[in-house]
């Protein structure tokens, strides 16, 4: 798909790894001015890197959300948005069975990260995004069906919909869309770390399991990052004006609901 996003500001959290730098390259192609937010070290030289490749300013920027100096700093951005994409997450194992005092700290960052900070981060920058502006929320396939062992993982992607729902509503008056986009298995540092925790809690092998899951799409193949990034673009652009409220589920066919 061609997209037209010269001139356009969007803002990415999450955006210098994974899934988010496959949708950050994907809106850079597209023209697009970018800035990019993470919580790792390395955004300013991932940025750095993106506007030579791209002969384009990409700003990048060092934040943690679940912070309010971080959510803070967001605030006191004073360049309008076309467009927000709120894709910072944690995914990681909590078992309900596992009697470690950590599982506890583990669950509450990642709902800390994935629904308080997709949470504070929109309200923050609302005031800079423009009426008619779009909000793209990243949930999951598994924010609309589960699986074990992953309990804080599923309930907030499942709660980033129901945010989604919400927004979509109470933004509708600024003619601001909020949708919702529900990845399946991509091949990410986060995806192949949960690859890896269900083969030590099954004890089967790592190939094994990803053939299992590759193997109950209706399109075999495991997708990369890049192949996200035009269902974020269209949510994003002119063609999506009357769409909102929505998820949307890219995953090869495996869940077809």
């Amino acid at each position: 798909m061609q997209f037209d996003f010269s001139g356009k500001h969007i803002l990415i959290t999450g955006g210098n790894m994974g899934l988010g730098a496959g949708v950050a390259r994907g809106f850079l192609q597209s023209g697009a001015v970018l800035t990019v937010v993470g919580l790792e070290p390395d955004v300013s030289e991932v940025a750095a890197a993106w506007s030579a490749e791209f002969d384009r300013q990409v700003t990048g920027l060092t934040i943690d959300i679940t912070t309010s100096e971080g959510i803070a700093q967001l605030a006191g951005l004073d360049t309008p948005l076309d467009a927000l994409v709120n894709n910072a997450g944690l995914e990681l194992i909590t078992p309900i069975t596992d009697s470690s005092p950590d599982i506890d700290a583990v669950f509450r960052r990642i709902t800390e990260i994935n629904i308080i900070g997709t949470f504070s981060v929109t309200r923050a920058l609302l005031p800079k995004l423009k009426d008619g502006g779009r909000i793209v929320n990243t949930a999951s396939m598994w924010g609309k069906t589960a699986v074990a062992d992953f309990s804080a993982y599923c309930a907030s992607k499942h709660a980033i919909i129901g945010l989604t729902r919400s927004l979509a509503q109470e933004l509708a008056p600024r003619g601001i869309s909020v949708n919702a986009v529900c990845p399946g298995w991509v091949r990410t540092e986060a995806s192949m770390r949960s690859l890896t925790a269900m083969s030590n809690r099954s004890g089967r092998d790592e190939d094994d399991l990803l053939a299992e899951i590759t193997g109950a799409q209706a399109l075999p193949g495991l997708m990369e990052p890049s192949d996200m990034a035009d269902m974020y673009l269209f949510l994003a652009s002119d063609a999506a004006r009357n769409i909102t409220g929505q998820a949307f589920t890219v995953d090869r066919g495996e869940l077809m609901q």
